[in-house]
């Protein structure tokens, strides 16, 4: 099957490819909607992905599984929806959800190779943490809020105290622009882009070695802070506002968002409407950070170039959502519109020349098992994504999405959708009670692109099956709950359990402070995997299970 895709793959590119392990480059940029040369946008300055687009496939339905960072990504690298993890908010980690799942990096590390990640990749942050397990060496980290200019350095402590609280409303403010005349490495993107490109160098001399390169840029997340010459790309004046700023029209009064996260920026207003000068300079902002980070994805991608990894790497460009940009009177993520869920999704396979692009469905779980198809690696079961990887050869297969799925939390309803190629459909309820419980958005982009009313009543057929589409699906699971100690991944446990630091685990060490140790004795002998009394480090965080055949 996988050597049926790389033969695909020849007659695509035309090249004689060998069939050996394809690197991966993984590129996870926060907060980028298509906005975007390549989806056509006439404004935005962005030549250096346009360049990557004209040798990628573009897919221009692909969607997010919840718009907001932590269930996003945790899409992205476990194949799982969010309600099939149970997990909706930012500070719960994944392992609370399932403590078992295999991750992607993690994955592709299981089968031999060096996986590493840098800048923003899991979220971290609002009592989350990183997933060690999941890198073969230490995690790169960036950051979120990092300001150049002394008087917005001096809230940088209170910001970064803001991004790591879990309940940040009511601490003290930081600027949501910067315009400072900084070299691209002051801020975070540039160091991700240099720690990537050593990364990068450091591989080219290793051939034997695949990688698996994570590289996670942190603009245009707020605060939109950006070099001037990012800004001065752009004429203050240029800029147009959204033509319909209202919520939906018969749109539950819960479905908006507050944009609660922008207003945690001083000069935004703590409730009510954003002057049109200010959302002007929002929107000015959005683009220079933007375009900020085309370059540094820029520079990562000549290294590539220049590397002998270039003609064996699969490439991946993934915005993790959308972004309200004042349509709808609204502005972040935090919605089930489209402005909210539709994401940039580039593909380029090895040897790939010439572009191409698909109208198809898909959703950010379908990244993980299509990785997996084309690098010829056995994904894990009980995945929610379906692999693509036909699309990229030009053939057609029956696994072709006819809708994709998203939610978004209100309260104590869980908002699930359905998005076809002409109508999205979310049904409000809280989990588990019966369908007529449920208040009904819909909305049809043929008649009605901007999605000013919602059309629930004046199309019941499209209502009824759409929902029936919905109730193929198993019920969501509720936030899960637990203790956070649930969610430190296996590595970080087997460090803090090997005591004399020697790399493996002793009977007493594993014991140690076990709640259960009866249970725990049968767990060490199950864990010792090759019988010899001791746990390494891989058997401790693969619970004596198999590695895979590398």
């Amino acid at each position: 099957m996988h050597g049926l895709v790389f033969g695909c793959l020849l007659l695509v590119t035309g090249k004689d490819i060998p069939f050996s392990k394809p690197n991966i480059l993984l590129l996870c940029v926060d907060d980028l909607k298509p906005v975007l040369g390549c989806y056509g946008d006439k404004v935005v300055k962005t030549p250096h992905i346009d360049r990557l687009a004209s040798r990628s496939f573009r897919f221009d339905a692909a969607y997010c599984n919840q718009a907001v960072c932590s269930p996003s990504r945790n899409a992205l690298l476990t194949g799982l929806r969010p309600q099939t993890l149970g997990i909706y908010d930012l500070g719960t980690n994944f392992r609370v959800g399932n403590p078992g799942a295999v991750t992607l990096p993690q994955l592709f590390k299981n089968y031999g190779y060096s996986s590493q990640g840098m800048g923003k990749i899991f979220h971290v942050g609002h009592g989350n943490t990183n997933d060690e397990t999941s890198w073969s060496v230490p995690y790169f980290r960036g950051k979120v809020v990092d300001y150049a200019l002394p008087e917005n350095k001096r809230d940088l402590s209170r910001e970064e105290a803001m991004f790591d609280n879990k309940n940040p409303a009511n601490l003290p403010r930081g600027a949501a622009l910067e315009n400072a005349d900084v070299p691209d490495e002051t801020y975070s993107d540039g160091k991700v882009a240099a720690e990537a490109i050593n990364r990068i160098e450091a591989a080219g001399k290793n051939a034997g070695q695949p990688v698996f390169l994570a590289v996670g840029f942190l603009k245009p997340h707020l605060p939109f802070c950006a070099p001037r010459k990012y800004w001065d790309l752009y004429k203050a004046d240029q800029f147009q506002l959204p033509s319909f700023r209202k919520a939906p029209e018969g749109a539950p009064a819960y479905a908006p968002t507050t944009f609660g996260e922008l207003r945690n920026y001083k000069d935004v207003p703590n409730k009510g409407d954003i002057l049109d000068d200010l959302q002007r300079k929002l929107i000015h902002g959005y683009h220079a950070a933007t375009s900020y980070m085309d370059a540094q994805v820029g520079k990562v991608l000549e290294a590539l170039d220049a590397s002998p990894l270039k003609d064996n790497t699969i490439i991946v460009l993934w915005g993790d959502h959308g972004w309200h940009l004042g349509d709808h009177g609204m502005w972040s993520k935090h919605t089930n519109y489209e402005q909210a869920t539709r994401i940039p999704l580039l593909v380029r396979t090895p040897g790939q020349a010439v572009g191409g692009s698909s109208a198809a469905l898909v959703e950010t779980v379908d990244i993980y098992p299509t990785l997996c198809e084309l690098a010829g690696l056995k994904s894990p079961e009980k995945l929610d994504g379906i692999s693509f990887a036909p699309l990229l050869t030009g053939k057609s297969f029956q696994g072709q999405r006819d809708h994709v799925t998203h939610v978004f939390p209100r309260g104590n309803r869980l908002g699930r959708a359905v998005r076809t190629a002409n109508h999205r459909l979310v049904e409000w309820k809280t989990i588990g009670a019966p369908a007529e419980s449920a208040e009904v958005e819909l909305y049809d982009y043929a008649a009605d692109p901007l999605e000013r009313k919602n059309l629930a009543k004046d199309q019941p057929e499209a209502v009824v099956r759409l929902r029936g589409l919905l109730a193929r699906q198993p019920e969501a699971k509720p936030q899960v709950k637990g203790n956070p100690q649930q969610g430190t991944d296996r590595a970080t446990l087997f460090t803090r359990r090997d005591l004399n630091k020697d790399g493996k685990l002793t009977r007493d060490e594993f014991l140690a402070n076990q709640p259960d140790p009866d249970q725990a004795r049968e767990r060490f002998k199950r864990f010792d995997a090759n019988g010899d009394g001791v746990l390494s480090r891989d058997e401790f965080i693969q619970q004596g299970r198999v590695l895979p055949a590398k």
